[in-house]
């Protein structure tokens, strides 16, 4: 689990703010004030991954869709005393213990502020380093036949949902989870360090792709951000 931990970590995904009124002075105020989240800025301009996927859906997909994900966790937190002061991390890590409105919207916002983080503009985001590479072509034969079984695991996702590449007990694994569900969950089927996610609910391609799930997903490899997962695939593997 430590390892998970320093996974997100880098990521930076917990952000202290002080959500609540200057006015507001009991203890489990000035707690849930010093445990709000917030949402980052992204990294890119809104049309920066097009033609991929449009300004359009990321405005409405980073301003709605995410903020709602950091508002609703927030509310949960103020109302919840055992969340008070605890780091995403470790709400995702006893998730199980909470309630679905807990695990919805904390998977939300972990999700999301790692799939912006895994994109960047048509020819910026590099290419897999020799090191993941290398470990691509030992678990799945070819980065082709990486690429084929993480595009099915997004097809093969009934509904809404995620699909991942992670390190699991010492190697590279494709695996998916429903809603906002991920693999740092203490309940999570397979376990491991996120390196790559891609976002399969369809307010994440619907305006430029319709009901085309396939091809948000074969053209989503145009724009991810090859050095994002290498640095967090040297985190996860060393």
């Amino acid at each position: 689990m430590r390892r998970l931990l320093t996974v997100s970590a880098i990521l930076a995904l917990c952000a202290a703010s002080p959500a609540l009124s200057q006015t507001t002075s009991t203890p489990q105020a000035v707690a849930a004030a010093q445990a709000a989240f917030t949402l980052a800025p992204l990294p890119y301009a809104h049309e920066a991954l097009s033609p991929v996927i449009d300004a359009e859906t990321m405005r409405i997909h980073h301003g709605r869709h995410h903020q709602a994900y950091v508002n609703a966790l927030n509310g949960a937190v103020a109302s919840t005393p055992a969340l008070q002061g605890k780091s995403l991390d470790a709400i995702l890590s006893e998730v199980s213990r909470h309630p679905a409105v807990v695990r919805n919207n904390a998977g939300g916002h972990y999700n999301h502020t790692l799939f912006w983080t895994l994109m960047a503009a048509p020819g910026l985001g590099g290419a897999p380093s020799p090191k993941l590479l290398a470990q691509i072509n030992k678990d799945f034969g070819s980065l082709d036949a990486f690429k084929k079984a993480f595009e099915t695991a997004g097809l093969q996702r009934f509904g809404s949902g995620w699909a991942w590449l992670i390190w699991s007990e010492g190697k590279l694994r494709v695996v998916s989870t429903p809603y906002q569900d991920n693999p740092l969950m203490d309940d999570a089927p397979v376990k491991g360090a996120p390196i790559l996610a891609n976002d399969v609910w369809e307010h994440a391609y619907y305006l430029k792709h319709q009901n085309n799930r396939g091809a948000y997903l074969s053209g989503w490899w145009q724009v991810v951000n090859w050095n994002k997962a290498n640095a967090l695939f040297d985190a996860a593997a060393r």
